[in-house]
């Protein structure tokens, strides 16, 4: 079976992001992780990625850093934000940026793949 999308996960977690990409991948989805914005930086460089599921509160450069180089460099990347640490700015100011929804960590697999997929138009 084909994966409808590609999706990188990004967050300073390591097991959360190894957990989260495995469960993906087990239903169906092409995913990757990263352990830093400059990480996922530097993979949407390389490869082609339809989404990327950010943490917001991360080390070095923080996810609305992020949303914002992706914004410029990769605009038909879609962009969701996670937080464990949510606050009404940074959700304001990510939706703002573009992103397409702001769940709250720990993930529910399940939501954010409706996230996912109502943002990829599959729903």
């Amino acid at each position: 079976m084909t994966s409808p999308f590609r999706v990188l996960f990004v967050d300073d977690e390591e097991e959360l992001v190894s957990a989260v990409t495995e469960r993906l991948e087990l239903r169906g989805i092409d995913a990757a992780g990263c352990l830093s914005g400059r990480a996922a930086l530097a993979k949407l460089a390389a490869e082609h990625f339809d989404f990327v599921v950010l943490d917001v509160k991360m080390p070095g450069l923080g996810g609305l850093d992020v949303i914002r180089m992706i914004n410029e460099n990769y605009p038909d990347v879609k962009v969701t934000l996670l937080t464990g640490h949510s606050s009404v700015e940074d959700a304001e100011a990510g939706l703002r940026l573009g992103a397409v929804a702001y769940p709250q960590i720990p993930v529910d697999l399940d939501a954010l793949l409706e996230i996912l997929r109502n943002a990829a138009g599959q729903a």
